[in-house]
């Protein structure tokens, strides 16, 4: 079975929610951020990588006693792209998995074969939608979940488009100028969630 690592990107000031959606609550109480990094984790992800920005640190209080790292996006302010490339980078470098016999010549102890992408913003996506896409995971595979309106988060990267989707991620795009033109398989998720976004107060 692929190893997978989950990166979830809350780095967001949510300027047109009006508050930073690491810091949103379901109406049951239940912080989004907390539920997404359980989602990751649940749904066969590890490490779970959450990189955080717009009030790092309230929100970095919210994951205590979650299985999760949080890192902070220093230039998260220029969009989603630098958060992507800061979770990818700090997958790349190891973080999250030690080398278990100390011998330090293990690559396959200390990088996944893909990441996991998720945002923290799609309060219906749950882990059995993370473990569906997962299923699929290997070092040269793309994925990404589809719920019945075309392509969606969250989204599959295997560890070879690494490079690339950090080179070409940039401003608000994320990772969509690299998988444009490139094979992407479509993993149909539409009987376990809507994948709707939530941006503004009125999608509530």
């Amino acid at each position: 079975m692929a190893n997978v690592a989950g990166i979830l990107l809350a780095a967001g000031a949510g300027r047109r929610m009006g508050r930073p959606k690491a810091l949103m609550r379901a109406v049951d109480g239940t912080p989004w951020l907390t539920a997404a990094g359980r989602a990751l984790h649940d749904g066969g992800c590890s490490p779970v990588v959450v990189v955080l920005g717009a009030a790092a640190e309230e929100a970095r209080a919210l994951l205590n006693g979650l299985d999760v790292q949080a890192l902070e996006a220093g230039d998260w302010a220029t969009g989603m792209g630098a958060s992507l490339r800061t979770g990818l980078a700090s997958l790349a470098e190891g973080v999250g998995r030690p080398d278990r016999d100390g011998d330090g010549d293990d690559p396959a102890l200390t990088t996944p074969d893909a990441a996991r992408i998720h945002l923290v913003d799609l309060p219906d996506v749950g882990p059995d939608v993370v473990a569906r896409v997962v299923d699929r995971a290997a070092p040269d595979v793309l994925a990404r979940a589809d719920y019945g309106h075309g392509p969606a988060h969250p989204v599959l990267i295997g560890r070879e488009h690494w490079p690339g989707v950090i080179a070409s991620a940039q401003g608000d795009r994320g990772a969509r100028d690299y998988l444009r033109g490139r094979d992407v398989l479509a993993v149909d998720c539409s009987d376990l969630a809507t994948g709707r976004d939530i941006d503004t107060p009125a999608d509530l």
